[in-house]
Order: C-alpha cells, then structure tokens, then sequence
C-alpha cells in the first residue's frame, strides 16, 4: 500500500477477533471431561454485577457435594485473580472458563462488547453465549471518506484490528501563482476522483485478502454518494449501509454506530432465515423444527444452518457417555436405544445443540422477538438433505436411509439476503 500520505495501523489491544474466537470455541467444545466440573463465566463489565455474583457464586456452592467443591473453589480463585489483575483498558465483555482438581486449566478471553453476566457449572464449558456473540457481531469494514481523508476500519467482534489514514495532498499553495481558479477546481477534481479510486483500491485488497463480506460507508452523504458509485459491483454487493459522519468523527464514534446497524441488519437477516425455515417446513422441503428432530439432524450431520429463537429453552435432556446419544427427559432410557450402555447422564440440551454445531462448522442464527419459531417450537433448521420420514414428519428410529435429493443449491442454502459469511 501507499505510504507517502498513508498511515496503516494495525491494533494488539488483547481483545479477541473473529478467528481467535472461532480458535477458543474449538478448543472449548473439545475439553475432555473429568470428575472435576468446569466453571463458566461471563460477566458485562458496564453493569453492576458484584451483588449479582456473590449469589449466584453461593447457589452453586450449595448445589454441590463435598468432593465437588475442592475443584470449585479451585477454579473460583484462578478466575478472581484474573478479574483482579489482568483485565484490560476498554474491555467491556470477559468469559472466562477454569477447572479446578486433577486437570486444570482457565481460558480467559476479552471483547470490546459487553457480555450477560452468567455464571454456570458442568462437566464441560458452556458456550452458548460465545456463539452467540459470533452471530451477532462477527466482522465488517467501514470506509470513511471526507473532502480531506480516507479512513478504513476493519471492526472485529466491536474492536477496530486494522486502521488506514490517508490525506489528500495540499493544492491550495498553487492558486495565484501558477493555476487559475477555474484550473483549480478543475484538479481538484480530477485528483478528488484519483484518490477515490485509490482507496477504493486498497479497501479491495484488504476486503479480499481479510475475506470480508460486509461494507459500510461513512462520511458526508455527497461523497459517500461519489465513493458508492465508484465501487466495482464485487464491492457493491458487499455493501449494506451507509451512514453520515461529521468531519474529525473519532473512530470509536463511528464504530459505535456502525456496530448498531450491523446489528440491526444482523437481526433482519436472522429473520429471513426464520421465515425461510417455515417456508420450507410448509412445503416438505429439506428442514425439520421443534427439539428432537433438530437435535437427531444435527447427530446425523444433515444441517446446513441451525435457527434458535433467543427464547428458546428446552426442558433437560439425557446423554450417553459411550455415544453421545441424546434425547428429550422425558423419554429417557434406562439404556441407551444406540450402544445399549447405561450410563446416561443430564444435559443441557440447549448447550449441546450448539456444541454439535460448531463440530461440524454449521452455520447459526439467532432470532429474536420471532413469532415463527415460537410456533415451530424455538429450533429448527435447514438440511443439507433430507430423509423420507423427516419430509412427511413421521418418527423412524435410527438408521433409517430413505434419502431425499436435494433439489435446488445442491441442497445449501445461501445465508437469507446476505452475501456469504465468514
């Protein structure tokens, strides 16, 4: 990139990006259980949150029994001297995950957007609300463009990771001297135009290279209106919004109504894939709703996008410790209907949707305030494929393989009225 009137920064402030996050997630959904529970913690650095803990730290020590509580207590204070000493200026989210007893270990991580304050405690971590967080902020790139300067913010997870400043050279020395006025305004002009292209350039490669798929521009509305023009039609494509930006704007400012939009767009987006799913149920096409046949699709490595109501919350499920199996309490086995073993323990149904999901790299949506799926039972999903009695709603036990070919995307369905995600 250009350096004579440009300034590239590239910012290491602790707080974690989208590909670091997707890295902890893995890590997390891969921790291998002990005797020891993990403690999961999530705490909103903006709010009040000190009476709120002290509680909850008090509920859970009474839900445990005396072997328990050793571990508990140990993985308790790793997490108090972390919030003692190591939290960073500007962080307003913290999850952290410890484990005390014969295989510790404590993951803090930090983001530059708030967090519901949770604390909870199982044999593995629980990673709902970082799912949720990739959701719903992931990444974006913002071009702000004034009569002066050119600024691109890459924003990732609300943190700004890449910072590029350019100015356009001074003209003014030359009126009088050796321009006239009219000659003038005509540079000014076309070097106006140049520099346009210039940074449209550069906003191409880091757009390409980073693989973003989402656009902002910023500025006053008659040059975002000259820079929207220019954009070639990949970047174009890309582009989802444009707000106005006073002059000097400081970046924080600016990220903090873009990250609002973003969010704003995100949540329409996440409504689309609702309406698409009861499109799809309507018409027998590849998607199946409600807990159970969610959760054997997701077994069966059928889905192609998991769709979760913010509300939803499924009664406890049952898990196989040999095979994973699981299933609605209610119809809990004495043995497992799959290997026949009979350690079968609690789960959160909820936690273990999404941690199949992120096993098999699915993609996730979030709704909120979704009428469609409360009626669809707060889950559904679309299907890569799908078998002959999850068309017609019928209730086969295992292994059955009468297949459906998909019939259209070679059975993917593109993100709803987004380009892709990364």
């Amino acid at each position: 990139m250009k350096t004579n009137n440009s300034t590239i920064r590239m910012r290491h402030d602790g707080s974690i990006d989208l590909e670091q996050l997707k890295i902890h997630i893995i890590k997390l959904i891969t921790v291998k259980e002990t005797d020891a529970p993990v403690l999961s913690f999530y705490l909103n650095m903006e709010s009040k949150y000190r009476n709120e803990l002290v509680h909850r730290v008090q509920v859970l020590r009474n839900s445990l029994l005396r072997d328990e509580r050793l571990s508990f207590e140990e993985a308790l204070s790793k997490i108090e001297g972390f919030l003692a000493s190591d939290i960073l200026p500007g962080t307003k989210g913290v999850a952290v995950f410890a484990r005390g007893g014969s295989c510790p270990f404590i993951i803090p991580l930090q983001f530059k957007v708030p967090l519901p304050n949770s604390m909870g405690i199982d044999l593995t971590p629980n990673i709902y609300e970082l799912v949720e967080l990739k959701d719903r902020y992931h990444r974006y790139v913002v071009m702000i463009s004034t009569e002066e300067y050119a600024r691109i913010l890459e924003v990732n997870i609300g943190a700004i990771t890449k910072e590029l400043w350019s100015k356009i050279p001074e003209l003014n020395q030359r009126v009088g001297r050796e321009w006239t006025r009219d000659h003038y305004q005509n540079h000014r002009r076309d070097r106006g135009d140049r520099f346009i292209k210039e940074k449209i350039h550069i906003l191409d490669n880091l757009m390409t290279e980073g693989g973003h798929t989402h656009l902002i521009l910023a500025g006053k509305p008659w040059i975002t209106a000259r820079v929207r023009e220019a954009l070639p039609k990949r970047l174009s494509s890309k582009l989802f919004d444009i707000v106005p930006a006073a002059i000097g704007a400081k970046s924080s400012d600016i990220v903090a109504v873009t990250l609002a939009r973003f969010i704003t767009q995100e949540e329409r987006e996440s409504e689309n894939a609702a309406a698409l799913l009861l499109k799809q149920i309507r018409t027998m096409g590849p998607a199946v709703a409600g807990t159970t046949a969610t959760l054997k699709a997701l077994e069966q490595g059928q889905v192609d996008m998991l769709i979760m109501a913010d509300t939803y919350s499924p009664q406890s499920g049952w898990g196989c410790r040999n095979c994973g199996k699981m299933g609605e309490r209610p119809n809990q086995p004495v043995q497992c209907p799959r290997c026949k073993g009979r350690h079968i323990r609690e789960v959160d149904l909820k936690e273990e949707m999404v941690r199949l999901s992120e096993r098999h790299s699915t993609a996730f949506e979030l709704v909120r305030h979704s009428g469609i799926l409360k009626k669809l039972g707060g889950v559904g999903c679309l299907l890569r494929y799908a078998r002959y009695d999850q068309v017609i709603g019928m209730d086969m036990e295992d292994g059955g393989d009468q297949v459906i070919p998909p019939t259209r995307h070679h059975g993917r369905y593109p993100s709803p009225s987004r380009p892709g995600r990364v």
